[in-house]
């Protein structure tokens, strides 16, 4: 048959065709004439057999929001009947009258956009010539749509003598049938992840001995189990546990080469550490620059955590990331390397929060930017709001059920969210931290912190600290998560439920600082609890320093002040001891903090340093312990006394000629140091220490100060009865030279008179109880 007007059907079998408009604008190949049926409408019927090989076809024409079904090959439409179609079987010439379509707006040139008037459309049908070797029109017999409307169905144009034959049906089903398995099979053989080629692609990929040894250079994988990412496996309790590593872009990653790939660092010239590179953003912008948004970082996880399995069924979260003035470069590859190394079922959005930056790059061209992301969004307030109502901001319109918070210059490592969300899951009020890795302010080397996985903690001037985490609770497994009574502060997620249930944060405390005592004492005085997750790990930047100046004379004083008068009870008396100036600053009204503590019914903070916190006062007790020795530092050789200057990080420590003047001129001056209870040498007096120390590296090696870690090891000292200062890891004495005024280790020599030293005032007790213990 030359034509078939098919009413209310869905399946619709195509024929070679040639459509072609009053404009001679030709479409070949397969195609159909036909349209969306109003809803209610009655579709028209042919006006019977055309006569001598002519005849056409009446379409009623649609409302302006139906389209033309004309796709060449196939329908992308689901066709809702009724729908009256008229579909050319033959080579045949279809002349469109042009006040049904206009050339530029045709659906039937392709445009899928045109709409005819609303007024019958007359499409005219010639048949070809007698040479094309078609039938005549009068001699084609009718064709039923289905089985099922060749009785029911008063539209069916009949342009023929008879109907389809059941043996012609049958034909049609078995070729559906056919092509139905066909489709099956492949999809058994190919479908990724499911078919069979899938299963043997990963069997090679176990197995092949490149992923150890490094294929054409490139560097291995160590340590991989290979599985299939959906195979389930049954936890202890019954819980389906699957492996969420996403092995194909593990291979991506170690097969990439270049500066800063692997995360290592970036060679440095001269020309790139001048100062105009640190200036805007506090690390080397110029090094960034150069180093991909996508680039690769070393897996640096424990052995253990390539083997781990995780939830099938996680929550899903929104990912915050605040910002002031970053630099483009940071900022982009800390988004690029969430999105690339995150499941995407798990990542329900990013959120960018723009605290009031004034950086071009970060307006329209970070707009721009982010469109290419589905996923990324932009919040920006409308004044200098800080990183705390920033995160505020953030956690008010974000979607997920998991609240994460990043800081805006950071990388993703390897599998870093699963380990995460799988431990809320489990317990919707646990707040986790990822290990927070070292991406180097200068050449962006990625590298883990000194002593790795630790317990955060504090001192009582309320700077953050890290301690080890003590044998009682160590695990046989060091990948497994540990409890950790105070986090790091930007790195986090939480339950989004639970994180408002706590009250958010505290809004009175202004733009940084103090916020992550907030958040951990309350989480753990109110019934939830707090774990770092050594799975997880997250390279962050620290800076060379803060490149923007707090508005409005904020101080971190006044924050610190109101966390220790809500949550820390009568500890925060040993704050004040130690920062006398904080007893009488104003902190705000903080009624509104102290009646969700009581609310929440809350423990109190004796409770904390008992049962969170009990590690804490062997580290950085609540009352110091006294000093051994203190005051002023003289050499018996040269009769000169040890300067520390500026007291910076990193500086040496010199010889200088000795104050004469006694008193609080004396007692502040940078010749006033203390032989404490950790058996280090401080900068100040006993009660009024600075967190610089002495610090040596080897024999020989000059005697600088360094930040104090509270972990002996190069900062470890005795001071003997012979006078000499003995630093056990290089096995050496500290020495000077009068000449150039260095103080330097040397071979101990208790003949050296430049190798005694005498410390103005002495506790002969403790001193006596030093040696003794060892």
């Amino acid at each position: 048959p030359s034509f078939i007007l098919l009413p209310q059907d869905n399946h619709i079998v195509h024929s070679p065709q040639v459509l072609q408009d009053n404009r001679s604008s030709a479409l070949h190949g397969w195609g159909i004439l036909g349209w969306y049926g109003e809803p209610d409408s009655t579709p028209p019927v042919s006006q019977g057999p055309p006569v001598g090989g002519q005849g056409h076809c009446i379409l009623q024409p649609p409302s302006s929001t139906h389209r033309a079904l004309t796709q060449a090959g196939h329908l992308t439409h689901s066709l809702h009947p009724p729908v009256s179609l008229c579909l050319a079987l033959s080579p045949v010439s279809v002349s469109v009258s042009s006040p049904c379509f206009s050339p530029q707006r045709s659906s039937l040139t392709g445009g899928g956009g045109g709409e005819p008037d609303q007024s019958r459309c007359i499409a005219s049908l010639n048949s070809p010539s007698a040479g094309s070797g078609s039938l005549p029109l009068a001699e084609v017999p009718a064709v039923r749509a289905t089985e099922s409307q060749s009785e029911s169905s008063p539209h069916l144009a009949r342009t023929g003598r008879g109907s389809v034959s059941a043996e012609q049906t049958m034909r049609r089903k078995e070729k559906r049938l056919l092509q139905v398995a066909g489709l099956l099979i492949a999809a058994l053989l190919f479908l990724p992840n499911v078919g069979l080629w899938s299963l043997y692609r990963d069997r090679v990929f176990e197995n092949s001995p490149e992923l150890v040894e490094g294929a054409a250079g490139l560097p291995g994988i160590q340590g991989l189990n290979i599985r299939p990412r959906k195979e389930i496996h049954l936890g202890p309790n019954g819980a389906r546990r699957i492996d969420w590593h996403d092995y194909e872009a593990i291979r991506r990653d170690a097969a990439r080469a270049g500066n800063g790939e692997q995360g290592k660092p970036f060679p440095l010239t001269d020309a790139d550490r001048v100062d105009q590179a640190y200036r805007e953003n506090g690390f080397n912008i110029y090094v960034s620059d150069r180093i991909s948004l996508n680039r690769s970082v070393a897996d640096i996880r424990h052995p253990n955590c390539k083997q781990k399995l995780y939830l099938e069924k996680l929550p899903n979260t929104s990912i915050i990331i605040p910002f002031h003035n970053e630099g483009w470069s940071s900022l982009l590859r800390t988004v690029h390397s969430v999105l690339n190394r995150s499941p995407p079922e798990l990542v329900a959005e990013v959120i960018l929060v723009d605290d009031f930056s004034d950086k071009e790059h970060l307006k329209t061209s970070l707009e721009e930017y982010m469109v290419r992301l589905p996923k990324v969004r932009i919040l920006r307030t409308k004044k200098r709001e800080g990183l705390i109502r920033t995160r505020l901001l953030g956690a008010s319109m974000a979607k997920g059920e998991v609240i994460t918070f990043l800081d805006s210059h950071c990388e993703a490592n390897v599998n870093w969210l699963p380990p995460l969300l799988d431990r809320i899951a489990q317990n919707r009020k646990t707040i986790v931290c990822p290990m927070i890795d070292v991406i180097d302010h200068d050449n962006f080397g990625y590298e883990t912190q000194a002593g790795d996985a630790m317990r955060g903690a504090f001192d009582w001037e309320m700077y953050y600290k890290r301690i080890p985490i003590p044998p009682e609770i160590q695990r046989e497994d060091p990948s497994e998560p540990f409890e950790s009574p105070v986090m790091a502060g930007g790195l986090f997620a939480v339950e989004k439920k639970w994180f408002w249930e706590l009250g958010g944060y505290d809004t009175g405390l202004e733009i940084w600082g103090g916020e992550q005592y907030e958040i951990s004492f309350k989480v753990w005085m109110c019934g939830g609890r707090m774990e770092d997750i050594p799975c997880s790990r997250v390279g962050h930047i620290y800076r060379k320093y803060v490149p923007y100046k707090v508005p409005g004379g904020v101080s971190l004083a006044r924050n610190l002040k109101r966390v220790a008068e809500v949550w820390m009870d009568e500890y925060a008396e040993y704050i004040y001891q130690r920062r006398p100036e904080y007893r009488h600053l104003s902190a705000g009204d903080m009624t509104a903090q102290k009646e969700l503590r009581n609310n929440l019914n809350c423990k109190n903070f004796k409770w904390f340093m008992t049962e969170v916190a009990w590690d804490l006062p062997k580290h950085y007790p609540p009352v110091e312990p006294p000093a051994a020795a203190w005051g002023e530092l003289r050499n018996v050789g040269s009769g000169m006394c040890v300067e520390s200057k500026h007291s910076a990080s990193g500086s040496p420590v010199r010889m200088e000629t000795c104050l004469k003047g006694r008193g609080e001129a004396g007692w502040s001056h940078g010749q006033v140091f203390t032989f404490g209870w950790r058996e280090d040498i401080r900068v100040g007096d006993p009660l009024h220490t600075k967190k610089v120390c002495f610090d040596a590296i080897s024999h020989n090696s000059p005697v600088t100060l360094y930040d104090c870690h509270g972990m002996k090891g190069n900062q470890l000292w005795r001071y003997r009865k012979d006078k000499s200062i003995y630093h056990p890891i290089s096995n050496s004495c500290m020495d000077c030279s009068t000449a150039d005024k260095r103080v330097f280790m040397n071979s101990c020599d208790s003949t050296s008179a430049t190798q005694q030293w005498v410390f103005e005032k002495t506790n002969s007790t403790i001193l006596e109880q030093f040696n003794r213990n060892n």
